[in-house]
């Protein structure tokens, strides 16, 4: 059986998430199973920033101003 790599969604890999803190919550899920788990919720943290980062850059900021509506990308406070 051949593993299909393919790219989740966002939302699916959220979602994904919020079950395994479901089943890591439970007191009845092995030790060795709590432990795949949270390797699998820790690279879908992983992806879901990357998302989260890539969608932060395609962000623009549009301002009116004398000459109209200009727009500039989006700045974060840091």
């Amino acid at each position: 059986m051949s593993e299909q790599k393919t790219e989740q969604t966002f939302e699916a890999m959220l979602k994904r998430l919020e079950e395994i803190v479901r089943a890591l919550d439970t007191v009845d899920t092995p030790l060795d199973q709590c432990l795949a788990l949270f390797e699998e919720g820790a690279g879908l943290v992983k992806n879901c920033t990357k998302k989260l980062d890539e969608a932060q850059q395609k962000v623009n900021v549009l301002t009116r101003g004398e000459d109209g509506v200009t727009e500039a990308p989006f700045q974060t406070e840091q």
